[in-house]
Protein backbone atom coordinates (compact mmCIF):
# COMPACT_ATOMS: atom_id res chain seq x y z
CA UNK A 1 0.00 0.00 0.00
CA UNK A 2 3.23 2.00 -0.55
CA UNK A 3 3.92 4.51 -3.03
CA UNK A 4 4.85 7.94 -4.96
CA UNK A 5 1.74 9.54 -4.37
CA UNK A 6 -0.01 10.88 -1.18
CA UNK A 7 -3.08 11.72 0.48
CA UNK A 8 -4.53 14.58 -1.79
CA UNK A 9 -7.17 16.32 -0.42
CA UNK A 10 -7.88 18.62 1.82
CA UNK A 11 -10.13 16.86 4.26
CA UNK A 12 -8.28 12.97 4.87
CA UNK A 13 -11.67 11.37 4.84
CA UNK A 14 -12.20 12.84 1.14
CA UNK A 15 -9.07 11.40 0.31
CA UNK A 16 -9.79 7.96 1.35
CA UNK A 17 -13.17 8.53 -0.69
CA UNK A 18 -11.41 8.87 -3.74
CA UNK A 19 -9.07 5.93 -3.68
CA UNK A 20 -11.96 3.48 -2.78
CA UNK A 21 -14.16 5.20 -5.64
CA UNK A 22 -11.20 4.42 -7.79
CA UNK A 23 -11.19 0.73 -6.43
CA UNK A 24 -14.80 0.41 -7.40
CA UNK A 25 -14.09 1.53 -11.03
CA UNK A 26 -11.34 -0.88 -10.94
CA UNK A 27 -13.76 -3.69 -10.00
CA UNK A 28 -16.58 -2.14 -12.35
CA UNK A 29 -13.52 -2.46 -15.13
CA UNK A 30 -12.64 -6.74 -14.11
CA UNK A 31 -16.03 -7.40 -13.93
CA UNK A 32 -16.47 -8.10 -10.67
CA UNK A 33 -18.76 -5.45 -9.78
CA UNK A 34 -21.64 -4.17 -12.29
CA UNK A 35 -21.20 -1.07 -14.19
CA UNK A 36 -24.30 0.48 -12.06
CA UNK A 37 -23.62 -0.53 -8.85
CA UNK A 38 -23.23 2.46 -6.83
CA UNK A 39 -23.66 3.09 -3.06
CA UNK A 40 -24.09 6.27 -0.51
CA UNK A 41 -21.21 4.81 1.63
CA UNK A 42 -19.48 6.59 4.36
CA UNK A 43 -16.03 7.18 5.79
CA UNK A 44 -15.70 7.92 9.31
CA UNK A 45 -13.26 7.91 11.92
CA UNK A 46 -12.86 5.08 14.38
CA UNK A 47 -13.78 5.47 17.85
CA UNK A 48 -10.75 3.34 18.91
CA UNK A 49 -7.68 4.25 16.63
CA UNK A 50 -6.88 0.39 17.76
CA UNK A 51 -9.11 -0.39 14.85
CA UNK A 52 -7.29 2.30 12.43
CA UNK A 53 -8.04 5.94 12.05
CA UNK A 54 -11.27 5.56 9.51
CA UNK A 55 -13.48 2.98 8.59
CA UNK A 56 -16.03 2.52 5.78
CA UNK A 57 -18.95 0.43 5.17
CA UNK A 58 -18.38 -0.14 0.89
CA UNK A 59 -18.36 -3.13 1.00
CA UNK A 60 -21.53 -4.08 2.67
CA UNK A 61 -23.27 -2.13 0.47
CA UNK A 62 -21.91 -3.24 -2.25
CA UNK A 63 -22.45 -7.19 -1.52
CA UNK A 64 -25.59 -8.04 -2.77
CA UNK A 65 -24.99 -6.45 -6.13
CA UNK A 66 -21.71 -7.99 -6.36
CA UNK A 67 -22.89 -11.59 -5.31
CA UNK A 68 -20.65 -11.74 -3.01
CA UNK A 69 -19.82 -11.78 1.12
CA UNK A 70 -19.32 -8.75 2.39
CA UNK A 71 -15.85 -9.78 3.37
CA UNK A 72 -14.74 -11.22 0.46
CA UNK A 73 -15.94 -7.84 -1.82
CA UNK A 74 -13.82 -5.71 1.15
CA UNK A 75 -10.73 -8.25 0.51
CA UNK A 76 -11.13 -7.56 -3.97
CA UNK A 77 -11.63 -3.83 -3.05
CA UNK A 78 -8.92 -3.61 -0.51
CA UNK A 79 -6.66 -5.36 -3.37
CA UNK A 80 -8.07 -2.49 -5.86
CA UNK A 81 -6.96 0.29 -3.96
CA UNK A 82 -4.39 2.50 -5.77
CA UNK A 83 -0.89 2.41 -3.96
CA UNK A 84 -0.98 5.81 -1.41
CA UNK A 85 2.44 7.07 0.69
CA UNK A 86 -0.23 8.00 3.09
CA UNK A 87 -1.64 4.90 4.26
CA UNK A 88 0.30 2.62 6.38
CA UNK A 89 -2.33 -0.53 6.08
CA UNK A 90 -5.16 -1.58 5.40
CA UNK A 91 -7.58 -4.46 7.66
CA UNK A 92 -10.48 -5.96 7.04
CA UNK A 93 -12.83 -6.19 10.19
CA UNK A 94 -16.34 -7.09 11.97
CA UNK A 95 -18.49 -8.68 8.62
CA UNK A 96 -16.69 -6.20 5.76
CA UNK A 97 -15.68 -3.16 7.34
CA UNK A 98 -12.53 -1.77 5.66
CA UNK A 99 -10.53 0.00 8.35
CA UNK A 100 -7.59 2.34 7.74
CA UNK A 101 -4.58 2.78 9.45
CA UNK A 102 -2.64 6.17 8.50
CA UNK A 103 0.53 7.02 8.53
CA UNK A 104 2.46 9.85 10.07
CA UNK A 105 3.35 11.43 6.63
CA UNK A 106 -0.94 11.63 6.07
CA UNK A 107 -0.78 13.72 9.19
CA UNK A 108 2.24 15.92 8.53
CA UNK A 109 0.82 16.82 5.51
CA UNK A 110 -2.60 18.18 7.52
CA UNK A 111 0.26 20.49 9.83
CA UNK A 112 1.62 21.99 6.16
CA UNK A 113 -1.92 22.76 5.24
CA UNK A 114 -2.75 24.47 8.54
CA UNK A 115 0.48 26.77 8.24
CA UNK A 116 0.03 27.05 4.69
CA UNK A 117 -4.23 28.14 4.15
CA UNK A 118 -3.54 30.41 8.05
CA UNK A 119 -7.15 31.76 8.65
CA UNK A 120 -8.28 29.84 5.86
CA UNK A 121 -7.39 25.96 7.07
CA UNK A 122 -10.85 23.52 8.24
CA UNK A 123 -13.19 26.02 5.32
CA UNK A 124 -14.26 24.32 2.31
CA UNK A 125 -16.11 25.63 -0.74
CA UNK A 126 -19.41 23.25 -0.68
CA UNK A 127 -21.74 25.77 -0.35
CA UNK A 128 -19.90 28.17 -3.10
CA UNK A 129 -22.39 29.66 -5.98
CA UNK A 130 -25.32 29.90 -3.37
CA UNK A 131 -27.03 31.85 -0.98
CA UNK A 132 -28.50 31.40 2.71
CA UNK A 133 -30.27 33.70 4.83
CA UNK A 134 -30.17 33.38 8.64
CA UNK A 135 -33.31 34.53 10.61
CA UNK A 136 -32.20 35.30 14.32
CA UNK A 137 -33.33 37.24 17.17
CA UNK A 138 -36.18 39.05 15.73
CA UNK A 139 -37.30 40.07 19.22
CA UNK A 140 -39.82 42.71 19.12
CA UNK A 141 -38.43 45.72 19.75
CA UNK A 142 -40.57 46.47 22.86
CA UNK A 143 -37.98 45.97 25.93
CA UNK A 144 -34.32 44.76 26.18
CA UNK A 145 -32.90 41.71 24.94
CA UNK A 146 -32.67 38.84 27.53
CA UNK A 147 -31.08 35.92 27.77
CA UNK A 148 -33.05 33.94 25.44
CA UNK A 149 -32.47 36.50 22.86
CA UNK A 150 -28.34 36.40 23.50
CA UNK A 151 -28.66 32.44 22.91
CA UNK A 152 -30.66 33.02 19.86
CA UNK A 153 -27.45 35.82 18.58
CA UNK A 154 -25.22 33.36 19.45
CA UNK A 155 -26.43 30.40 18.11
CA UNK A 156 -27.56 32.49 14.78
CA UNK A 157 -24.52 34.31 14.36
CA UNK A 158 -22.45 30.66 14.58
CA UNK A 159 -24.66 29.38 11.91
CA UNK A 160 -23.87 31.96 9.62
CA UNK A 161 -20.24 32.04 10.03
CA UNK A 162 -20.45 27.98 9.94
CA UNK A 163 -22.92 28.52 6.51
CA UNK A 164 -20.06 31.15 5.40
CA UNK A 165 -17.02 28.83 6.03
CA UNK A 166 -18.67 26.18 4.17
CA UNK A 167 -18.46 28.42 0.47
CA UNK A 168 -21.99 29.72 0.87
CA UNK A 169 -22.94 33.16 0.47
CA UNK A 170 -24.94 34.33 4.09
CA UNK A 171 -27.70 37.16 4.70
CA UNK A 172 -27.97 37.58 8.46
CA UNK A 173 -31.71 38.72 8.94
CA UNK A 174 -33.31 40.34 11.50
CA UNK A 175 -37.07 40.73 11.45
CA UNK A 176 -38.82 43.66 13.60
CA UNK A 177 -42.55 42.91 14.60
CA UNK A 178 -42.80 46.12 14.84
CA UNK A 179 -46.86 45.78 14.25
CA UNK A 180 -49.69 44.66 16.43
CA UNK A 181 -50.80 44.62 20.13
CA UNK A 182 -47.38 44.38 22.13
CA UNK A 183 -46.31 47.37 20.23
CA UNK A 184 -49.42 49.12 20.94
CA UNK A 185 -49.01 47.61 24.82
CA UNK A 186 -45.48 49.26 24.44
CA UNK A 187 -46.59 52.46 23.39
CA UNK A 188 -49.34 53.26 26.40
CA UNK A 189 -46.95 52.27 28.95
CA UNK A 190 -44.83 54.66 27.42
CA UNK A 191 -47.79 57.14 27.39
CA UNK A 192 -48.39 55.86 31.25
CA UNK A 193 -45.10 56.40 32.63
CA UNK A 194 -44.55 60.21 30.85
CA UNK A 195 -48.46 61.37 32.49
CA UNK A 196 -46.77 60.36 35.58
CA UNK A 197 -48.35 57.09 36.55
CA UNK A 198 -46.28 54.09 37.62
CA UNK A 199 -46.84 50.13 37.41
CA UNK A 200 -48.31 50.37 41.42
CA UNK A 201 -50.78 53.05 40.53
CA UNK A 202 -54.84 52.45 39.33
CA UNK A 203 -55.22 52.89 35.86
CA UNK A 204 -52.01 51.15 34.80
CA UNK A 205 -52.47 49.21 31.48
CA UNK A 206 -53.15 45.50 32.41
CA UNK A 207 -50.56 44.55 29.64
CA UNK A 208 -48.47 47.47 29.92
CA UNK A 209 -44.85 46.64 30.75
CA UNK A 210 -43.35 47.40 33.58
CA UNK A 211 -39.43 47.86 33.89
CA UNK A 212 -37.47 50.96 34.57
CA UNK A 213 -36.73 51.31 31.27
CA UNK A 214 -39.94 52.59 30.06
CA UNK A 215 -39.78 54.99 32.46
CA UNK A 216 -36.60 56.36 30.56
CA UNK A 217 -38.09 55.99 27.44
CA UNK A 218 -40.96 58.18 28.43
CA UNK A 219 -38.22 60.70 30.36
CA UNK A 220 -36.55 60.84 26.88
CA UNK A 221 -39.31 61.30 25.12
CA UNK A 222 -40.23 64.24 27.37
CA UNK A 223 -36.99 65.91 26.98
CA UNK A 224 -37.38 65.89 22.87
CA UNK A 225 -34.38 63.36 22.75
CA UNK A 226 -33.66 61.94 18.97
CA UNK A 227 -32.69 58.85 17.98
CA UNK A 228 -31.29 57.64 14.76
CA UNK A 229 -31.43 54.06 13.87
CA UNK A 230 -31.00 52.67 10.63
CA UNK A 231 -30.28 55.57 8.64
CA UNK A 232 -33.46 57.61 9.90
CA UNK A 233 -33.84 59.82 12.92
CA UNK A 234 -37.32 59.77 14.87
CA UNK A 235 -37.05 62.84 17.29
CA UNK A 236 -39.95 63.22 20.26
CA UNK A 237 -42.62 64.87 19.78
CA UNK A 238 -42.75 65.57 23.36
CA UNK A 239 -46.78 65.68 23.10
CA UNK A 240 -48.41 63.21 25.62
CA UNK A 241 -51.76 62.56 24.19
CA UNK A 242 -50.13 61.62 20.48
CA UNK A 243 -49.90 57.91 21.08
CA UNK A 244 -48.21 57.57 17.52
CA UNK A 245 -45.59 59.50 17.77
CA UNK A 246 -44.93 57.78 21.19
CA UNK A 247 -45.37 54.79 19.48
CA UNK A 248 -42.38 55.92 16.93
CA UNK A 249 -40.33 57.23 19.17
CA UNK A 250 -40.60 54.41 21.36
CA UNK A 251 -39.78 51.30 18.55
CA UNK A 252 -37.03 53.69 17.45
CA UNK A 253 -35.82 54.12 20.62
CA UNK A 254 -35.64 50.56 21.53
CA UNK A 255 -34.30 49.34 18.21
CA UNK A 256 -31.56 51.49 18.91
CA UNK A 257 -30.44 49.91 22.03
CA UNK A 258 -31.40 46.24 21.20
CA UNK A 259 -28.59 47.40 18.03
CA UNK A 260 -26.49 48.40 20.52
CA UNK A 261 -26.68 45.55 22.57
CA UNK A 262 -26.22 43.38 19.90
CA UNK A 263 -23.15 44.83 18.55
CA UNK A 264 -21.32 44.78 22.28
CA UNK A 265 -22.46 40.90 21.39
CA UNK A 266 -20.34 40.82 18.29
CA UNK A 267 -23.63 40.24 16.03
CA UNK A 268 -24.42 42.27 13.10
CA UNK A 269 -26.81 41.67 10.29
CA UNK A 270 -27.04 42.46 6.71
CA UNK A 271 -31.05 43.02 6.47
CA UNK A 272 -33.45 44.43 9.01
CA UNK A 273 -37.23 43.66 7.61
CA UNK A 274 -40.02 45.60 9.19
CA UNK A 275 -43.09 43.54 9.26
CA UNK A 276 -45.15 47.04 9.09
CA UNK A 277 -43.49 46.88 5.14
CA UNK A 278 -45.33 44.02 4.39
CA UNK A 279 -48.85 45.47 5.06
CA UNK A 280 -46.97 49.33 3.50
CA UNK A 281 -45.88 47.30 0.84
CA UNK A 282 -49.37 45.08 -0.09
CA UNK A 283 -47.19 41.94 0.98
CA UNK A 284 -49.71 40.46 2.64
CA UNK A 285 -52.80 41.01 0.37
CA UNK A 286 -50.96 39.78 -2.43
CA UNK A 287 -49.94 36.38 -0.45
CA UNK A 288 -53.59 36.15 0.57
CA UNK A 289 -55.00 36.59 -3.40
CA UNK A 290 -52.53 34.19 -4.50
CA UNK A 291 -53.41 31.57 -1.69
CA UNK A 292 -57.08 32.10 -2.91
CA UNK A 293 -56.35 31.99 -6.62
CA UNK A 294 -54.87 28.61 -5.55
CA UNK A 295 -58.18 27.28 -4.69
CA UNK A 296 -56.84 26.50 -1.27
CA UNK A 297 -58.73 28.87 1.07
CA UNK A 298 -62.58 29.09 1.64
CA UNK A 299 -64.89 30.91 3.75
CA UNK A 300 -66.49 29.68 7.03
CA UNK A 301 -68.38 31.70 9.46
CA UNK A 302 -67.23 34.96 8.16
CA UNK A 303 -63.62 33.91 8.21
CA UNK A 304 -61.02 32.87 5.36
CA UNK A 305 -59.32 29.69 6.15
CA UNK A 306 -56.28 28.04 5.07
CA UNK A 307 -56.97 24.36 4.06
CA UNK A 308 -54.18 23.84 6.21
CA UNK A 309 -54.15 20.38 6.81
CA UNK A 310 -53.41 19.18 2.82
CA UNK A 311 -49.54 19.90 3.78
CA UNK A 312 -49.12 18.59 6.49
CA UNK A 313 -50.44 20.80 9.56
CA UNK A 314 -52.65 19.14 11.98
CA UNK A 315 -55.91 21.58 11.67
CA UNK A 316 -56.70 24.17 9.26
CA UNK A 317 -55.98 27.46 9.76
CA UNK A 318 -58.22 31.02 10.38
CA UNK A 319 -56.16 33.58 7.61
CA UNK A 320 -58.38 36.68 7.78
CA UNK A 321 -61.20 36.98 10.74
CA UNK A 322 -64.80 38.14 10.35
CA UNK A 323 -63.67 41.36 11.17
CA UNK A 324 -61.51 41.75 8.82
CA UNK A 325 -57.92 41.53 10.57
CA UNK A 326 -55.36 39.11 9.71
CA UNK A 327 -53.96 36.29 12.34
CA UNK A 328 -50.19 36.36 12.51
CA UNK A 329 -49.21 33.52 10.86
CA UNK A 330 -50.31 35.45 7.44
CA UNK A 331 -47.66 37.93 7.60
CA UNK A 332 -45.10 35.55 8.92
CA UNK A 333 -45.65 33.40 5.10
CA UNK A 334 -45.46 36.54 3.43
CA UNK A 335 -42.39 37.59 4.93
CA UNK A 336 -40.75 33.82 4.16
CA UNK A 337 -42.34 34.33 0.94
CA UNK A 338 -39.92 37.24 0.65
CA UNK A 339 -37.26 35.39 1.23
CA UNK A 340 -37.75 32.90 -1.40
CA UNK A 341 -37.91 35.62 -4.03
CA UNK A 342 -35.03 37.49 -2.83
CA UNK A 343 -33.24 33.86 -3.79
CA UNK A 344 -32.56 32.54 -0.67
CA UNK A 345 -32.05 28.75 -1.91
CA UNK A 346 -31.51 28.04 2.05
CA UNK A 347 -33.63 30.07 4.64
CA UNK A 348 -32.65 29.32 8.34
CA UNK A 349 -34.58 30.72 10.84
CA UNK A 350 -33.48 29.84 14.49
CA UNK A 351 -36.40 30.70 17.59
CA UNK A 352 -37.07 29.85 21.06
CA UNK A 353 -38.89 26.23 21.26
CA UNK A 354 -42.04 28.28 22.32
CA UNK A 355 -42.56 28.86 18.46
CA UNK A 356 -42.90 25.56 17.55
CA UNK A 357 -46.36 25.43 16.98
CA UNK A 358 -46.22 27.67 14.45
CA UNK A 359 -44.10 26.20 12.10
CA UNK A 360 -45.93 23.93 10.26
CA UNK A 361 -48.52 26.42 9.35
CA UNK A 362 -45.81 28.58 7.91
CA UNK A 363 -44.89 25.82 6.02
CA UNK A 364 -48.24 25.03 4.73
CA UNK A 365 -49.02 28.62 3.69
CA UNK A 366 -45.70 28.07 1.56
CA UNK A 367 -46.42 25.00 0.03
CA UNK A 368 -50.08 26.25 -0.73
CA UNK A 369 -49.04 29.08 -2.91
CA UNK A 370 -47.51 26.49 -5.40
CA UNK A 371 -44.65 28.82 -6.28
CA UNK A 372 -41.47 26.34 -6.44
CA UNK A 373 -40.82 26.39 -2.74
CA UNK A 374 -39.15 22.61 -1.58
CA UNK A 375 -41.03 21.03 1.48
CA UNK A 376 -39.12 21.43 4.71
CA UNK A 377 -37.88 25.09 3.65
CA UNK A 378 -37.31 27.16 5.63
CA UNK A 379 -35.29 24.96 8.04
CA UNK A 380 -35.16 25.63 11.56
CA UNK A 381 -33.58 25.96 14.80
CA UNK A 382 -35.07 26.03 17.99
CA UNK A 383 -33.62 26.30 21.08
CA UNK A 384 -34.78 25.26 25.04
CA UNK A 385 -34.78 27.92 27.56
CA UNK A 386 -31.93 29.56 29.88
CA UNK A 387 -31.54 29.22 33.35
CA UNK A 388 -28.95 32.01 34.86
CA UNK A 389 -27.54 31.15 38.17
CA UNK A 390 -25.09 32.50 40.53
CA UNK A 391 -23.74 31.22 44.26
CA UNK A 392 -26.25 28.40 43.44
CA UNK A 393 -29.25 30.05 42.99
CA UNK A 394 -31.34 30.86 40.15
CA UNK A 395 -31.02 34.80 39.14
CA UNK A 396 -34.40 35.42 37.41
CA UNK A 397 -34.58 39.95 37.33
CA UNK A 398 -32.95 42.21 35.90
CA UNK A 399 -32.82 45.63 37.96
CA UNK A 400 -33.59 47.61 34.84
CA UNK A 401 -36.02 45.06 32.76
CA UNK A 402 -37.63 44.22 36.21
CA UNK A 403 -39.23 40.60 35.18
CA UNK A 404 -35.84 39.00 33.64
CA UNK A 405 -32.47 38.43 33.07
CA UNK A 406 -30.61 40.51 29.98
CA UNK A 407 -27.94 40.21 27.34
CA UNK A 408 -26.13 43.04 28.75
CA UNK A 409 -26.34 41.71 32.11
CA UNK A 410 -24.38 38.59 31.27
CA UNK A 411 -21.97 40.44 29.21
CA UNK A 412 -21.47 42.95 32.04
CA UNK A 413 -20.94 39.94 34.11
CA UNK A 414 -18.66 37.73 32.18
CA UNK A 415 -17.27 39.53 29.10
CA UNK A 416 -18.57 38.73 25.42
CA UNK A 417 -16.51 35.48 24.74
CA UNK A 418 -17.73 33.60 27.87
CA UNK A 419 -21.48 35.05 26.89
CA UNK A 420 -21.13 33.40 23.43
CA UNK A 421 -19.53 30.63 24.14
CA UNK A 422 -21.34 29.45 26.88
CA UNK A 423 -24.70 30.27 24.63
CA UNK A 424 -23.64 28.41 21.86
CA UNK A 425 -21.46 25.28 22.82
CA UNK A 426 -24.57 23.17 23.99
CA UNK A 427 -27.06 21.58 21.52
CA UNK A 428 -29.53 24.16 20.68
CA UNK A 429 -32.13 21.56 21.77
CA UNK A 430 -30.95 21.41 25.48
CA UNK A 431 -31.67 23.37 28.18
CA UNK A 432 -29.31 25.45 29.36
CA UNK A 433 -27.73 26.40 32.36
CA UNK A 434 -25.61 29.33 32.77
CA UNK A 435 -22.93 29.33 35.32
CA UNK A 436 -22.22 32.48 36.26
CA UNK A 437 -19.29 31.49 38.50
CA UNK A 438 -18.10 28.98 36.18
CA UNK A 439 -17.73 31.71 33.47
CA UNK A 440 -16.18 33.99 35.29
CA UNK A 441 -13.52 31.42 36.75
CA UNK A 442 -9.70 31.36 35.22
CA UNK A 443 -9.73 27.66 35.78
CA UNK A 444 -9.26 24.54 33.40
CA UNK A 445 -13.18 24.22 34.45
CA UNK A 446 -14.51 26.95 32.41
CA UNK A 447 -14.51 25.52 28.64
CA UNK A 448 -13.85 28.58 27.19
CA UNK A 449 -10.63 29.94 29.61
CA UNK A 450 -9.62 26.26 28.73
CA UNK A 451 -9.38 26.90 25.04
CA UNK A 452 -8.18 30.61 25.12
CA UNK A 453 -5.49 29.67 27.62
CA UNK A 454 -4.09 26.68 25.12
CA UNK A 455 -3.66 29.70 22.40
CA UNK A 456 -2.09 32.22 24.92
CA UNK A 457 0.65 29.37 25.82
CA UNK A 458 1.38 28.50 22.74
CA UNK A 459 2.16 32.35 21.99
CA UNK A 460 4.03 32.41 25.94
CA UNK A 461 6.27 30.16 24.39
CA UNK A 462 7.34 32.13 20.84
CA UNK A 463 7.58 35.71 23.17
CA UNK A 464 9.85 33.71 25.72
CA UNK A 465 11.59 32.07 22.44
CA UNK A 466 12.67 35.64 21.71
CA UNK A 467 13.79 36.56 24.89
CA UNK A 468 16.15 34.03 25.16
CA UNK A 469 17.52 35.35 21.67
CA UNK A 470 16.82 31.60 20.25
CA UNK A 471 15.27 31.56 16.70
CA UNK A 472 12.48 29.09 14.81
CA UNK A 473 12.61 27.69 11.25
CA UNK A 474 9.90 26.57 10.14
CA UNK A 475 10.84 25.33 7.26
CA UNK A 476 13.03 22.65 9.17
CA UNK A 477 10.39 21.98 11.47
CA UNK A 478 7.95 21.00 8.61
CA UNK A 479 11.22 18.26 7.81
CA UNK A 480 11.63 17.36 11.08
CA UNK A 481 8.39 16.48 11.86
CA UNK A 482 8.95 12.88 11.64
CA UNK A 483 10.80 13.81 15.67
CA UNK A 484 7.23 14.22 17.11
CA UNK A 485 6.44 10.60 17.57
CA UNK A 486 5.04 9.99 20.93
CA UNK A 487 1.21 9.48 21.68
CA UNK A 488 0.50 13.03 23.16
CA UNK A 489 1.72 14.29 19.81
CA UNK A 490 -0.01 11.84 17.60
CA UNK A 491 -3.14 13.30 19.85
CA UNK A 492 -2.59 16.53 18.91
CA UNK A 493 -1.91 16.00 14.73
CA UNK A 494 -4.70 13.82 15.12
CA UNK A 495 -7.28 16.52 16.49
CA UNK A 496 -5.87 18.64 14.54
CA UNK A 497 -6.78 16.98 11.27
CA UNK A 498 -10.40 16.95 12.06
CA UNK A 499 -11.36 20.30 12.27
CA UNK A 500 -12.49 20.57 8.09
CA UNK A 501 -14.97 17.83 8.80
CA UNK A 502 -16.62 19.42 12.03
CA UNK A 503 -16.75 22.65 10.07
CA UNK A 504 -18.25 20.56 7.11
CA UNK A 505 -20.43 18.53 9.94
CA UNK A 506 -21.60 21.51 12.11
CA UNK A 507 -22.31 23.46 9.13
CA UNK A 508 -24.26 20.76 7.53
CA UNK A 509 -26.65 20.24 10.77
CA UNK A 510 -26.80 23.60 11.76
CA UNK A 511 -24.86 22.67 15.24
CA UNK A 512 -22.02 24.98 16.47
CA UNK A 513 -21.84 23.00 19.85
CA UNK A 514 -19.81 20.60 17.48
CA UNK A 515 -17.07 23.44 17.13
CA UNK A 516 -16.77 23.96 20.70
CA UNK A 517 -16.75 20.49 21.48
CA UNK A 518 -13.52 20.04 18.93
CA UNK A 519 -12.18 23.10 20.14
CA UNK A 520 -12.19 21.29 23.72
CA UNK A 521 -10.81 18.12 22.18
CA UNK A 522 -7.69 20.19 20.55
CA UNK A 523 -6.88 22.41 23.32
CA UNK A 524 -6.86 19.45 25.79
CA UNK A 525 -4.65 17.25 23.48
CA UNK A 526 -2.43 20.03 23.35
CA UNK A 527 -2.27 21.18 27.14
CA UNK A 528 -1.30 17.05 27.87
CA UNK A 529 1.84 17.40 25.23
CA UNK A 530 2.31 20.74 26.87
CA UNK A 531 2.63 19.39 29.98
CA UNK A 532 4.66 16.41 29.41
CA UNK A 533 7.52 18.04 26.98
CA UNK A 534 9.97 21.22 27.03
CA UNK A 535 8.79 23.28 23.76
CA UNK A 536 12.27 25.27 23.90
CA UNK A 537 15.48 22.49 24.45
CA UNK A 538 18.83 22.65 22.61
CA UNK A 539 18.34 20.30 20.21
CA UNK A 540 17.47 22.89 17.51
CA UNK A 541 15.87 20.38 15.41
CA UNK A 542 13.77 19.02 17.81
CA UNK A 543 12.73 22.61 18.90
CA UNK A 544 11.92 23.44 15.03
CA UNK A 545 9.41 20.37 14.85
CA UNK A 546 8.06 21.20 18.37
CA UNK A 547 7.78 25.32 17.52
CA UNK A 548 5.69 24.46 14.22
CA UNK A 549 3.33 22.10 15.41
CA UNK A 550 2.44 24.15 18.01
CA UNK A 551 1.61 26.54 15.77
CA UNK A 552 -0.08 25.43 13.92
CA UNK A 553 -2.24 24.44 16.74
CA UNK A 554 -2.56 27.96 17.58
CA UNK A 555 -4.28 28.54 13.63
CA UNK A 556 -6.30 26.32 14.23
CA UNK A 557 -7.50 26.91 17.87
CA UNK A 558 -7.68 31.10 16.63
CA UNK A 559 -10.01 29.39 13.75
CA UNK A 560 -12.10 27.32 15.71
CA UNK A 561 -13.01 30.32 17.76
CA UNK A 562 -13.94 32.64 15.02
CA UNK A 563 -16.70 30.49 13.91
CA UNK A 564 -18.12 31.14 17.98
CA UNK A 565 -17.14 34.34 17.57
CA UNK A 566 -14.88 34.46 20.58
CA UNK A 567 -11.07 35.77 20.55
CA UNK A 568 -8.21 34.55 20.38
CA UNK A 569 -6.27 35.95 23.27
CA UNK A 570 -1.85 36.06 23.21
CA UNK A 571 -1.97 36.65 26.49
CA UNK A 572 -3.80 35.87 29.60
Amino acid sequence: MRGPASLEFPLLKDSLRHLVHRAIDALRAAGELPADATAAFVIERTRNREHGDFACNVALLLAKAAGRKPRDLAAALVAALPPDAGIARVEIAGPGFINFFLGAAAYHAQVREVLAQGAAFGRNAGGAGHTAGVEFVSANPTGPLHVGHGRAAALGDCIARLLAANGWQVKREFYYNDAGAQINNLAISVQARALGNGPDDAGWPDDGYRGEYIKEVAQAYLDGASVEVDGHTIKAARDVHDLDAIRRFAVAWLRREQNEDLAAFGVHFDVYFLESSLYADGKVDETVRELVARGHTYEDGGALWLRSTQFGDDKDRVMRKSDGSYTYFVPDVAYHRSKWQRGYERAITELGSDHHGSLARVRAGLQALDCGIPKGWPEYVLHQMVTVMRGGEEVKLSKRAGSYVTLRDLIDEVGRDATRWFLAARRADSQLVFDIDLARAQTNDNPVYYVQYAHARVCSVLRQLGERGLGWDQANGLAQLARLDGEAEQLVLTELSRLGEVVEAAGASLEPHLIANWLRDLAAAFHGWYNTSQFIVDDADLRDARLTLAVAVRQGLANGLDLLGVAAPESM
